[in-house]
């Protein structure tokens, strides 16, 4: 596959490994074992930008993505029967099909609730939503790359809450991605992160 190569010869071979989503054995996925300052595994989608997303206009050239989930060095990414670890896949599954079969985009911005009602992600990551986001802290790292002449990005895939929903749907995405990485947030999962608004600033 094109995309291993490519992240092979970025990262080295030692650090890129291809697997079977461990819940839906029919999704490929790729995991990224990179050692930054703090170590961290990404657990990315393999074969998304194989689907050329109909992207409006003023996104032309960000038909191709892949989706990833950033994981701390305390997630316990090979627990697939612990619901407050295994929702990553299911949550993998769930967005590339998603976005397959409905023949849509992701872009920066978009964001996802968990249902109808919106229920907690899991009995730890209390929040409710997901937003996608280009790399904050893998901005480098995870920079796009040239595919037989495509360009594939990365987006992540960062858990928000109601309050920050309300946030950026009000003010927009680029305040508040300012507004999320102004207090030192990123697309590293955090099972004890708290809302980037206080209890005096909601929605504006």
């Amino acid at each position: 596959m094109e995309l291993i190569k490519a992240l092979e010869n970025r990262f080295g071979a030692h650090r890129v490994k291809s697997i079977q989503n461990p819940l839906h054995n029919e999704q490929e996925l790729i995991l990224l074992f990179l050692e930054l300052d703090v170590p961290v595994t990404i657990v990315m989608t393999a074969t998304l930008s194989e689907y050329k997303m109909p992207v409006l206009d003023k996104w032309a050239g960000r038909e191709f993505n892949e989706i990833y989930f950033c994981l701390p060095t305390y997630w316990d990414f090979e627990n697939y029967t612990n619901p407050n670890s295994s929702w990553i896949y299911s949550w993998l599954y769930k967005l590339e099909r998603f976005v397959r079969d409905k023949n849509t985009w992701y872009g920066p911005g978009h964001t996802i609730p968990t249902g109808n009602p919106e229920v907690p992600i899991s009995d730890l990551m209390k929040q409710e939503y997901f937003i996608f986001l280009d790399p904050i802290l893998l901005q480098k790292e995870l920079s796009p790359v040239i595919l037989q002449g495509k360009t594939v990005q990365f987006l992540s895939i960062i858990p928000i809450f109601g309050d920050e929903l309300d946030f950026k749907m009000g003010k927009g995405t680029q305040k508040f991605a300012r507004r999320f990485i102004q207090r030192n947030q990123d697309e590293k999962l955090d099972d004890y992160r708290q809302s980037i608004l206080n209890s005096r600033l909601r929605f504006f």
